[in-house]
């Protein structure tokens, strides 16, 4: 079968790095520097960089290369499904597109694109707390399960009011970040002197409250000095208690790394643990995902699903984090380049192949489906 690639994406521009053609993308990582050519460098760093030195940026990826899966034979595999079961409900994959601020500086139709592009292809879409559209824009753009992404505010109140938006509108999940009490150091914004452009807003906060992400200065980040205004600095398990008494959604805890931060957030009731160093976008020096997981999967014990976020950018990926226990990924950065590359179309394309690479990996493993996977062994080291 040949592979469901789009043709219709726009001609790329030069890269910066090097010259391009008008192939069309074959893998997730060919819309990298088609999304590189399309957006403004401060953009790029924005999406592509990581805090500190970026060492568990690369991490995240140096590790899920480690992983190898033993694959098993004559297991008379040879259509497997690609289906599996996130929070109870049956998607087209086990993935998840993870919640990303501010996706109109990748391409204006921004997340209603791209919740567009999921829906489409039987995924859920997590919608940041700021997003560039507003919570009911998005829950209207497509017809697949929208989860809403909180971050803890300084105002209980505007917590309180996004919740009751998130339910009204819809949204099928609630998860809770909670690896960001301030935000990391991130160099190129700082050396940048970022600022979101007049367009982008903050649209799920009330007016003015991110003018401080447009007031642009050299030597700072205007997004760190923004969410450092608006964020909680201090959010404790009591908070998570009292999230889990207001909201009747499934509820996951995105940024868990220690395996007993993930059997505490069970106790508070979450349904779901995403392991998750917010890709290598916050504690530089932080462990790789793929390396603490399989830890957070023992100290769970199928008391709660667990995700793994930070790096994932295959099918293979995929079948790494199943067979190393995970019951499905988050994939973040891939859908921004392709958003960028090509709107709701570009993003169409890669979760398209994203899935006929997961087939084949399921195939190649000879697993029926996502389920078998997790039985398969890992080796780490390659």
């Amino acid at each position: 079968m040949a592979d469901p690639v789009r043709s219709d994406l726009p001609a790329p521009r030069p890269a910066p790095t090097g010259p391009t053609d008008n192939r069309p993308p074959v893998c997730l990582g060919d819309f990298a520097e088609l999304a590189r050519a399309a957006v403004p460098p401060g953009v790029w760093d924005y999406v592509d960089g990581g805090s500190g030195a970026e060492t568990t940026l690369a991490a995240n990826r140096a590790a899920l290369d480690r992983v190898a899966v033993l694959p098993r034979v004559l297991t008379g595999v040879d259509d497997p499904r690609t289906a599996a079961t996130l929070l109870g409900r049956e998607q087209a994959m086990p993935v998840a597109v993870a919640p990303m601020a501010y996706q109109r500086l990748l391409h204006p139709d921004g997340e209603s694109a791209l919740a567009a592009a999921a829906g489409a292809a039987g995924v859920p879409y997590a919608l940041s707390t700021l997003s560039s559209t507003t919570i009911e824009e998005v829950t209207a753009a497509g017809d697949g399960p929208v989860w809403f992404q909180l971050y803890w505010l300084r105002d209980r109140g505007l917590v309180a009011d996004l919740l009751d938006r998130a339910h009204t509108a819809g949204c099928a999940a609630l998860m809770v970040t909670v690896d960001v009490p301030v935000l990391g150091r991130r160099r190129r914004d700082v050396r940048n002197g970022f600022a979101l452009p007049p367009d982008v807003t903050a649209a799920n906060l009330p007016g003015g409250r991110d003018d401080l992400a447009h007031t642009g200065t050299p030597g700072v980040s205007a997004i760190a000095a923004h969410t450092g205004a608006v964020f909680a600095p201090a959010l404790t398990w009591g908070d998570l208690d009292w999230l889990r008494d207001r909201t009747p959604l499934p509820l996951l805890v995105k940024g868990i790394l220690d395996p007993r931060d993930a059997v505490r957030a069970v106790q508070v009731g979450a349904d779901a643990v995403v392991v998750s160093n917010h890709g290598g976008r916050q504690l530089d020096g932080a462990p790789a995902t793929a390396t603490v997981l399989p830890e957070v999967v023992a100290a769970v014990a199928g008391r709660a699903e667990v995700l793994l976020d930070s790096g994932i950018r295959s099918g293979t990926d995929v079948l790494r984090a199943l067979a190393l226990g995970a019951t499905g990924v988050l994939l973040g950065r891939p859908m921004l380049w392709a958003l960028a590359a090509g709107g709701r179309a570009g993003a169409e394309t890669a979760l398209a192949l994203l899935a006929t690479e997961l087939r084949d990996a399921l195939t190649l493993a000879g697993c029926a489906d996502p389920a078998a996977a997790r039985d398969l062994r890992t080796l780490s080291g390659g």
